[in-house]
């Protein structure tokens, strides 16, 4: 039997971009003598030659990882959360549904300077999208003061695969059920866990 079963990947593409744009902080994993590193990054998905582009803080020790054609698994995650077999309207067990992607590629650090300034520009500019309440300016003094601190890498991605657990094995009116109580169950989760840990 295949694992995990074929209605729950994914393997369009455009899917998966789709995650990339809406979730963009990565969880980025690199591998160094048996020892993982891991690091929660943003990364912007770069439509013209179709890499990954990111900045690491120097001090970070991955960031020595983060280049030399190295290997590196990223994993962006959409919306997830409990099914109960209440919201279906036939009888089920409980499960969980989610939204992964998982990504393989390997890391070229990028040491223009230049490159760098441009590239927290433009992934300023995609993050302040659509209402764009925030421009970061070339010649803004704390970015330039930065920049010394700040490592540009870019991700060739050599492996797709799309994670999306949807109750695709169930009946239609019962996948139409669970993807409102995902809705649902997301927007009142982050209510509730703000509410407490802000309290």
């Amino acid at each position: 039997m295949n694992y995990p079963p074929k209605y729950h990947q994914d393997d369009n593409k455009e899917h998966l971009i789709e995650v990339i744009k809406t979730y963009p902080l990565a969880t980025v994993i690199s591998v160094e003598i048996d020892k993982p590193l891991i690091t929660h990054l943003p990364l912007i998905y770069r439509e013209t030659d179709g890499k990954l582009i990111g900045h690491i803080d120097i001090y970070n020790p991955q960031m020595e990882l983060l280049k030399n054609d190295n290997d590196v698994t990223i994993i962006f995650s959409g919306p997830q959360c409990y099914i109960s077999p209440s919201v279906y309207a036939t009888t089920q067990l409980p499960t969980w549904n989610y939204i992964k992607v998982h990504l393989k590629g390997t890391v070229k650090a990028i040491e223009s300077k230049e490159a760098l300034k441009e590239s927290l520009i433009k992934m300023t500019e995609f993050l302040e999208h659509p209402d764009h309440k925030y421009v970061l300016e070339p010649n803004n003094p704390r970015m330039d003061r930065n920049l010394d601190y700040i490592k540009m890498f870019e991700i060739n991605i050599t492996n797709w695969e799309g994670k999306f657990k949807l109750s695709q094995d169930k009946r239609k009116t019962d996948m139409e059920n669970a993807k409102q109580e995902l809705i649902r169950a997301n927007q009142q989760s982050i209510h509730t866990f703000l509410e407490k840990i802000f309290s």
